[in-house]
């Protein structure tokens, strides 16, 4: 029987627990201003958001494409606004075993938060 999320993630937590401690991280780590909005701006300048449906048969996955949303003009100012605003959040992604890097998420359909030109294609 497979474990539930919650019973994995506190096996996780007490296995970090024990190697490396749950004290503070010293130095602690953070992001320049100037590092963020290059690598940020790099990875969102211009992008598309796609929905899609996905399905197995025969062992291969197929995938029905059922919406496509061009994003442009993408700003760095609006990106701290929505990280102040929680409609970004910062994911710290190391939960199964291995470091997975650090995402930013936006809350759904917040794209023109982030975005100036935000353009259904269908």
């Amino acid at each position: 029987m497979e474990k539930v999320d919650g019973q994995k993630h506190a096996e996780w937590l007490k296995s970090v627990e024990k190697r490396v401690g749950l004290k503070q991280i010293n130095p602690q780590p953070y992001w320049g201003f100037d590092d963020l909005k290059y690598k940020a701006g790099t990875k969102l300048k211009n992008t598309f958001y796609i929905l899609a449906d996905n399905k197995i048969e025969g062992g291969k996955e197929f995938f029905k494409f059922s919406h496509l949303k061009m994003l442009t003009q993408y700003d760095f100012n609006k990106f701290l606004n929505c990280i102040e605003n929680g409609i970004i959040l910062i994911d710290f992604d190391a939960r199964t075993g291995h470091n997975h890097g650090t995402k930013f998420r936006i809350r759904q359909n917040k794209w023109p938060e982030l975005y100036s030109e935000c353009k259904d294609i269908y």
